[in-house]
């Protein structure tokens, strides 16, 4: 089917494109959201008298989710759920619940506008596209955990799905590397200590023999 988008459509086209798609998808989602009008003479002449309208309200619902992108920037939503050992959850985050997150942290979102390609059923961080405008796309982290507690830990870097002995070996190697680094940063500044203490005695030396 042949239709004139009415707004960007990712994948598809910008304003104004006639565009080829399948029947259901016009039917089930671009017409009755009014993202596009039925490819014939009479939208088309409709389409074009009301372009400058279309644009204008385009442009001042793109300035208003810019608005909201700057408030939902840089932030966190952490959601608490059970989960095995390995870190498989007993169920799934769907686009309400991050939705219902950011609204209990004070952001106006729909439920449409979180994009998810699959359910998250996993503990950890997970990057979730947020879509405010059809030009206006963010991304929030999303911290999936079974404890405050292990957000903080999960939050800092910690890899909750790996069992605490794994966990403990992992700190254990990265507090040998610090120790490493530490004794080797020491005997560079003992040989450089070393190197200038060497540096003045064959300069004293020079001097005497003058």
């Amino acid at each position: 089917m042949q239709v004139i988008l009415l707004e960007r459509v990712e994948k598809l086209g910008q304003m104004g494109d006639e565009v080829t798609v399948k029947p259901g998808f016009a039917r089930n989602f671009l017409l009755p959201r009014g993202k596009a009008l039925r490819a014939n003479a009479a939208n088309r002449e409709l389409f074009e008298s009301r372009r400058a309208d279309i644009e204008a309200e385009n442009l001042k619902r793109r300035e208003e989710a810019e608005a909201v992108a700057k408030k939902i920037e840089g932030k966190k939503a952490v959601l608490l759920r059970q989960a095995g050992d390995t870190g498989q959850l007993y169920g799934s985050v769907s686009t309400r619940d991050v939705a219902d997150a950011l609204i209990q942290d004070g952001v106006k979102i729909l439920r449409s506008q979180i994009q998810l390609d699959r359910p998250i059923k996993t503990l950890g961080l997970h990057e979730v596209r947020v879509s405010l405008h059809p030009e206006v796309v963010i991304s929030i982290s999303v911290n999936v955990a079974r404890s405050a507690e292990e957000a903080e830990l999960q939050a800092s870097g910690v890899d909750m799905t790996l069992t605490v002995f794994e966990r403990e070996e992992l700190a254990a190697k990265a507090e040998a590397e610090a120790a490493e680094a530490e004794a080797a940063a020491a005997a560079e500044a003992e040989e450089a200590v070393e190197a200038e203490a060497d540096g003045v005695e064959e300069s004293t030396e020079e001097e005497v023999e003058s």
